[in-house]
């Protein structure tokens, strides 16, 4: 699937859900990715390097975007990392992960990442949080529908309307990049 495929899927608007798609609920698909930090996992300063987090983190939501839609789905976007702590060998990270948001055919899943150590029994603390939107696709790589998540507590119903919020702003940001490329060829600046 092409970038600028995957921006055009994910500019779908809830609005337009299938009324012939059954919604599922916000806990069908949530799920936690478990694992144990090695030495493997460290970058230069001795703590666990942040793209072995991100690969946790995209692996956690592609599941959860998979079981949500029912098959394929692929990472359009991350549209936010956060780092809280650092995460060092021997810690046992948790990635949990729902469906937050859908739309047509991409939906929202935030993911928090916590971890504790292995051998202790100390409370397990937050260590970072993320936001992807993957994209549901057929056999073929082509967009397919999506089932309407259905929030079930308080908590879910506002990571809904926070999504709702960040796909604004994302496609606000997409319209005034696109005007200001479009502005500075008129110009004759080449990029």
């Amino acid at each position: 699937m092409s970038l600028r495929h995957k921006v055009e899927v994910m500019t779908d608007q809830a609005p337009d859900a299938d009324p012939d798609i059954a919604g599922k609920p916000t806990s069908a698909s949530r799920t936690t990715l478990s694992h144990i930090m090695t030495h493997n996992d460290t970058n230069l300063l001795g703590t666990v390097h942040g793209g072995v987090i991100m690969k946790l983190v995209d692996d956690a939501a592609g599941a959860v975007a998979g079981r949500h839609s029912g098959g394929p789905a692929v990472t359009a976007s991350m549209d936010e990392m956060a780092f809280l702590e650092p995460v060092r060998v021997g810690d046992l990270v948790h990635v949990k992960a729902q469906v937050n948001w859908t739309g047509r055919t991409s939906m929202e899943v935030g993911v928090r990442v916590l971890a504790e150590r292995w051998n202790e029994s100390t409370p397990a603390t937050q260590v970072g949080s993320a936001y992807l939107v993957f994209a549901a696709v057929d056999a073929d790589g082509k967009p397919r529908r999506v089932p309407p998540v259905v929030p079930e507590t308080e908590r879910d119903r506002r990571r809904c309307q926070e999504a709702q919020i960040r796909r604004t702003h994302r496609l606000a940001r997409r319209r005034a990049i696109r005007e200001l490329r479009e502005k500075r060829a008129a110009e004759g600046f080449e990029d």
